[in-house]
This record gives structure tokens, C-alpha cells and sequence, in this order.
């Protein structure tokens, strides 16, 4: 195969007119010639760090949409799955993955489970991770989210880093708000990325110690504003992400969208491509092409370098998409799961109130982390603590999917509903249900939804009920991933006219049980400090 146009070598930060011979999976040569095809041929887009199953798509389904933006490469973080079916799990995205044109690079979860102040539905060990680093098909140890066992010397987290080590593969970081000295310890263990930061200075208290920044933009956490200024300090150490991307924005656009917005900003080209195209290649040693002579035949097609429009995408020298259109073919996706529990009534969800005030979550639209409100409760007339509307704090609850359990309980602000309720199976880390409603009823119905389909997310309105089911591991669907960006458009549409005005209230829902990231989150066992890192009371007088 042979293509021409107008060739942006970003390594060597120039632009010529050329022609590529690909022979194989692999670029044969590379020449500068004239008369060449009026169309600017680049390396393809890396997302440099993904969970792909809070895409709600399988790998093979995510590859199909994602290669229409240029993406030919990411790195994946397969904890989710792993926090329901451990090593098992692991297996599945990677086999999946590997059923289509596409270059998953998946890493060794790290903190399965998350912390031990919540039930996942499964464990994987120092032991199994070290396994897990041997194989070739593992190219990291993903997201080290257990920074206080870092900083304090855990031997558990401390046997996995080095496990890592000894296979010469790097480490992954999640460290948000470490700053100073707590900062310099935990990239002195080992530590080579970070996705989390939400300020330019956080980010430069770790860049100066050698640490790499991904800007993160997904469906939730949105930090590019606060970060892209970096590109004119420190344009070397930096990569984008999407860490987490629902199907309805996957669709809309992916790495390219970044790239576009921060050459928007007059950002210089070579910089912005390089952390878009060169910087995860040469930091997690892939096997991913960058446009030149004898490397993979990975490159992408756009029309011109200001809108960045993808004409067509290559991968092993293969065309897998083409003026918005995908060229991977569906595949047949294995159904597995981790899911038991019962259908609650009402009266399972009845809170006595112990307290006049009431310790209250407050979401923040485009972000991951919450604050702590302190709010009076309000009451029914048996005393039962009950949502309040008028000032927009609802109850949440958190049911246990992987055994039988009493409900946890929360107060949540920012969510916005003035009737019904939705819920939801994805809650990152460990994927138990996750609801949140204006009265029990209501919370009720959407729960037993999700229970019923084992898995998916629901929406119950006064006069509508939808469901997007969701089997595999009850966090990703199996069918089309253009139907399923459908189906969640659809519910993400009902849950804002019940009156949610958050950007993605089921991304911003599924967030509340992250115990690792402050400040106050929901764990099936109880309300959860992320600051002191323990349990904290519901209500106080």
C-alpha cells in the first residue's frame, strides 16, 4: 500500500510532502516527493489512560467507535472489571480486546480492592500481580490509588511496585491533591504518572520531581482548562487522557477533541502532538507506530491542521475507519458476571434520623472530588430522615450486589432531581448499586431495575421508567456500541428533564462511592472521610 500527502514527523517536529510505502503491519519507507495528495498524514491519537469498561462497551465495541477519531492506541486500566471478577476479569478485556484491530494496552490493576472499607466482589493479590507483570500482555502496573499505603510503607502496595520493577515495567499513579513533600515521596517510590490533578500547581509540585501529568477531560472530570497552560512550561512531560468516557461522548469525540482545543489556544503543534501521539509510546514502550520508517503502520488522515477532521485511520497499515465511518467489524461478545442479590421493598430503605444535622455530599459538576456540607435534616412524620427538595439534598443509597446486606445511607446535594430517581451498578471502585432519588419509592423501583437485568442504569420518572442494561460484569453491555450510545443518550435525557442540570449525572453518580478521592464519599459499609481516610457519622446533633 502506498499513500501520500502532506507528512507531519512529529519526532523530528517538521512538515513535508511525501509518500509512505507500508508493507505488511509496518512502514516500509518514507520519501519526500511532490504532487502529493491534498491531506495531512500523522501518527494516530493515544488515550493515556482509560478504563475502558466505563465506556459501557465491551473493548471490541470501544475500538469501533474510537478509531473514527484518530484514536489507534490506549492505555487501559481494567480495574473495574477486576474489582468484580478479579484476574478473570483481566482476561476477558484483554481476550475480548484482541478480537479486533485496535492497540489495548492493559495494565496489572494495583488496587483491587480499592481500599478495604467497601465490598468488591474480588481480590487480586501481590502475588497475582506479579503474575500478572510477567506477561507480555500486561505493559504496567496500573493506578497506584492506595497513595496512603505509599506514603506509609505498606508492604502489600510496596511488593507491587516492586514486582513492576523487577519486570522493567512503569507504575501508574493516582494522587490527588499530594502536594510538597507528601508529593516527592510518593513519585520517589516509584511513581511515573499522574492523571488526577485538578490545579497547574499540583501538577508542577510533580512535574518537578519527574513525574509525568495526563490531562484528563472525560465525561465527568473535565481538568483540561486548569492543566493546558502547562504545555508552555513542561510540554515533554505531558499526555492527554479520558480516564473515564461514557458511550454518548465517545461517540461525539475522543483525543482528537484535546488536541484541537489546545491548539485552539495557540499551543505550539509539535508540542501538543507529541502528547498526544509520541509521549505514551515511548513511556510505556509500546508497540504502537510514530510515522516512521520501520515501525507499525499506525497513522491517521485529516484534512487540515487547524480542525483536525479524521479522513481515515490506520492500524498495522490496515484502514479501520473512514470519514466517520468504522471499519471494524462487530464482534461476538461473551456475556460473564458477578451479581447476587435480592429486589428490596420501601421499607428496606426507611432511615430513623439520629441527629438535627446531617453530614451532606456535595457534588461538583466536572469533578471528581465532593465537599462536606453540614445541613439540618429533614424528617417525616415518623422521624425518618428523608430527602429535601427544597434545598437539593437527596438521599443516596448503596446496595451490596455481591451478597445479602443492609442498605448504606447518604445525603447528597448538586444532583438536582425534583422527582423520581436513578441508580446505577457502575460505582467506581467496587460496582455496587448506587441510587439516589426524591423519596424511597422511587429509589426503590430504580434499584430493583438494575437488580432484575443484573446490571445497567435506570431512570424513574413519575410517568416513564427506562433501563440500559448492562451484563457484563454488570458495568458493560455486549451489544452495539453506537445502540448503546443511543439507549444511554436516551436515559441521560430523561434524568435531566426530572431535573438534573449536572453535565453527566450518571458519571457524577457513579463517582459518589470512590472512596480514594475526598472528600466525602459513600461506601456500602458507611459514609466514608477520604481526607482522614475512615468512616464517619451519618448525623450528628
Amino acid at each position: 500500500m502506498k499513500i501520500s500527502g502532506h507528512i507531519v514527523d512529529v519526532r523530528n517536529r517538521r512538515v513535508f510532502d511525501g509518500e509512505i510505502t507500508v508493507e505488511g503491519k509496518r512502514i516500509e519507507s518514507i520519501v519526500e516527493k511532490s504532487d502529493v495528495a491534498d491531506q495531512y498524514i500523522l501518527p494516530g491519537f493515544i488515550d493515556a489512560h482509560v478504563h475502558v469498561e466505563s465506556s459501557m462497551l465491551v473493548p471490541s465495541e470501544f475500538a469501533r467507535l474510537a478509531v473514527v477519531h484518530g484514536t489507534v492506541a490506549t492505555i487501559s486500566d481494567p480495574h473495574e472489571i477486576g474489582n468484580v471478577l478479579g484476574v478473570t476479569g483481566v482476561d476477558y478485556m484483554i481476550d475480548n480486546g484482541k478480537q479486533v484491530n485496535f492497540k489495548f494496552n492493559f495494565g496489572a490493576p494495583s488496587c483491587v480492592p480499592a481500599t478495604t472499607f467497601e465490598t468488591a466482589g474480588a481480590e487480586i493479590t501481590a502475588e497475582q500481580i506479579e503474575g500478572l507483570l510477567k506477561r507480555d500482555d500486561i505493559k504496567y502496573l496500573a493506578e497506584m490509588m492506595n497513595w496512603p499505603g505509599v506514603l506509609y510503607g505498606d508492604k502489600e502496595v510496596y511488593a507491587k511496585i516492586a514486582a513492576a520493577k523487577a519486570a522493567g515495567k512503569p507504575v501508574d499513579g493516582h494522587a490527588p491533591g499530594l502536594r510538597g513533600e507528601q508529593a516527592a515521596n510518593y513519585i520517589k517510590a516509584g511513581i511515573s504518572t499522574d492523571h488526577e490533578c485538578f490545579t497547574a500547581d499540583e501538577a508542577r509540585d510533580k512535574l518537578k520531581h519527574g513525574m509525568k501529568i495526563a490531562i484528563r477531560e472525560g465525561s465527568a472530570a473535565k481538568n483540561f482548562e486548569a492543566l493546558v497552560e502547562l504545555f508552555t512550561e513542561a510540554p515533554e512531560m505531558l499526555m492527554f487522557c479520558s480516564d473515564d468516557k461514557h458511550p454518548d461522548n465517545l461517540v461525539e469525540g475522543h483525543i482528537d477533541l484535546l488536541v484541537k482545543r489546545a491548539l485552539a489556544r495557540g499551543h505550539e503543534l509539535f508540542d501538543v502532538l507529541q502528547a498526544a501521539c509520541i509521549t505514551p509510546i515511548d513511556h510505556y514502550s509500546l508497540d504502537v507506530g510514530s510515522l516512521q520508517p520501520n515501525h507499525f503502520a499506525d497513522f491517521i488522515t485529516v484534512k487540515d491542521l487547524d480542525n483536525f477532521e479524521v479522513t481515515g485511520t490506520y492500524i498495522n497499515g490496515v484502514k479501520v475507519a473512514t470519514d466517520g465511518q468504522s471499519l471494524i467489524p462487530q464482534v461476538e461478545n461473551l456475556v460473564i458476571n458477578n451479581f447476587d442479590c435480592q429486589a428490596l421493598s420501601p421499607k428496606d430503605l426507611s432511615l430513623k434520623a439520629e441527629g438535627k444535622t446531617v453530614n451532606v455530599i456535595e457534588a461538583l459538576d466536572g469533578q471528581l472530588i465532593t465537599n462536606c456540607l453540614q445541613c439540618s435534616t429533614k424528617t417525616d412524620a415518623e422521624g425518618n430522615a428523608i430527602s429535601d427538595l427544597e434545598n437539593d439534598v437527596l438521599k443516596m443509597v448503596l446496595v451490596n450486589r455481591y451478597e445479602q446486606a443492609k442498605p448504606a445511607f447518604a445525603f447528597i446535594k448538586n444532583i438536582g432531581l425534583k422527582e423520581g430517581a436513578i441508580a446505577s451498578s457502575v460505582g467506581h471502585d467496587s460496582h455496587n448499586i448506587i441510587a439516589v432519588g426524591v423519596d424511597d419509592e422511587s429509589i426503590t423501583k430504580a434499584i430493583n431495575l438494575i437488580i432484575e437485568a443484573k446490571g445497567g442504569v435506570s431512570a424513574v420518572s413519575s410517568n416513564s421508567e427506562q433501563l440500559l442494561p448492562l451484563p457484563v460484569a454488570g458495568i458493560m453491555s455486549a451489544e452495539d456500541g453506537y445502540k448503546v450510545a443511543e439507549s444511554y443518550t436516551s436515559i441521560d435525557k430523561l434524568s435531566k428533564q426530572m431535573g438534573s442540570k449536572l453535565n453527566s449525572p450518571f458519571m457524577t453518580l457513579s463517582f459518589m462511592a470512590l472512596l480514594v478521592i475526598p472528600a466525602l464519599k459513600l461506601s456500602d459499609k458507611g459514609l466514608f472521610d477520604g481526607e482522614q481516610f475512615k468512616f464517619t457519622p451519618l448525623f450528628s446533633d
